[in-house]
């Protein structure tokens, strides 16, 4: 039960240092490009830029 003194403050303390850093990363856009890693570790260049023409061919289309 004398544990309880130091790992509760300790446990808060991490969860506040995690919630703090994900903030951190949602403020500095880190989750701005969701696919742009699958793309990168499945296709090559070539097949990216190739993608990425289509979707911006069909963004213009749709506006």
């Amino acid at each position: 039960m004398d544990g309880l003194i130091y790992l509760i403050p300790a446990a808060l303390f991490l969860g506040l240092l995690g919630l703090a850093g994900f903030f951190w990363s949602i403020n500095h856009n880190q989750y701005d490009d969701l696919e742009g890693a699958s793309y990168r570790a499945l296709f090559e260049e070539d097949d990216i830029a190739e993608e990425l023409e289509k979707k911006e061919k069909n963004s213009h289309k749709e506006t």
